[in-house]
């Protein structure tokens, strides 16, 4: 497929690694001019490198920090005219209220909600002047999973999309699009260290991660062509009535409940064994035993068998089978599952 993208030109944010410098080698397979920009000033002549040995397209990297007053100004005026502006840096640590303090919050933001509003803000007037672009703000399924473990980059992206919907909703009459993408966990290193960071406070140990790898949609994160296919479509003439929206590829997950996903419903008998959820090892054998799980959200009765539904557990009801959906997983408490439920 044709994407007419030969001889445009790109500034690509966070290009040194993972999503960014992926869509980087993307685009430049399309004959894309590259502008990339990133800390890491090896990384980035890392990417460099293998779009030169790979195809013929002109690649000029900046290193900088853009949480330094002044950097997107800088990193702007450097650059000059671009087509196709993709925000991609930035990375809003995880964690809770209590363990995100305001120095970790501030930097998070500063990078990639700042950031992107402050990219947008100064390259959206030169495109208008020249006659047009694409503005792609890469922001990340959290912003729709409000997940309390995550706090400081669900409050984040939800802001971008905000921002990438108002901003987009009136763009075109400038002839330049803005669109959001939602990527939910991608083959990249950063869902790896979510995963095990995860792990640690929901199993006890980060190395049980794999237990939360293998309940996602297919068993696995996307891959990142997945993510950079779309991003190279969204930026050519194929979606040019596309602006002020965000398109989410997270395999479901955001219709669901949390980041971290758990199968939908599973059924078991009174004495199948649950270990495989990774956070309860007991046998479900009989309706008094109290169970370490999560609220329980409604238990019915439908003929001859007892239905459990609950929120991130595993229920059981006595010599019958029990219907579980575990949806999100918080903090535990102790429940008695008896038989005049």
């Amino acid at each position: 497929m044709d994407f007419k993208l030969t001889g445009k030109s790109a500034l690509v944010t966070g290009a040194s690694r993972g999503i960014g410098r992926a869509t980087a080698i993307a685009l430049a397979e399309q004959g894309v001019d590259l502008h990339l920009t990133a800390r890491s000033a090896d990384n980035l002549q890392s990417v460099r490198d293998q779009i030169l040995n790979e195809g013929n397209v002109g690649v000029e990297i900046h290193p900088l920090d853009l949480t330094e007053i002044g950097a997107c100004s800088k990193l702007v005026d450097a650059v000059g005219r671009v087509d196709i502006l993709i925000n991609n840096a930035g990375a809003i640590p995880a964690g809770d209220l209590t363990e995100v303090d305001e120095i970790a919050w501030r930097r998070g933001w500063e990078l990639k909600v700042l950031g992107y509003i402050n990219l947008c803000r100064l390259t959206y007037p030169i495109m208008k002047t020249e006659g047009g672009g694409v503005i792609i703000n890469n922001i990340g399924n959290a912003g729709e999973v409000f997940d309390s473990r995550y706090i400081a980059g669900t409050s984040g992206n939800a802001s971008l999309m905000a921002f990438t919907r108002a901003l987009g909703g009136r763009s075109l009459d400038d002839k330049i699009r803005v669109v959001g993408i939602n990527p939910g966990p991608v083959n990249t290193e950063r869902i790896y260290a979510l995963l095990r960071n995860r792990a640690k406070t929901q199993l006890g140990d980060e190395k049980r991660y794999a237990e939360l790898l293998k309940h996602y949609p297919l068993g696995r994160p996307a891959h990142v062509r997945e993510i950079t296919d779309l991003i190279v479509f969204l930026v050519s003439y194929r979606a040019g009535y596309i602006s002020g929206t965000v398109i989410t590829v997270d395999g479901g997950i955001s219709s669901r409940s949390s980041i971290i996903w758990w199968p939908r419903s599973t059924r078991l008998n009174g004495s199948a064994r649950a270990t495989e959820f990774g956070f309860m090892q007991k046998s479900l054998q009989t309706a008094t035993q109290s169970y370490s799980c999560m609220n329980l959200v409604v238990i019915r009765e439908a003929g001859n068998r007892r239905f459990a539904f609950f929120r991130g557990v595993i229920g059981a009801s006595h010599s019958t089978h029990a219907v579980i959906r575990p949806q999100l997983y918080r903090r535990s408490l102790r429940v008695t599952v008896s038989s005049e439920l």
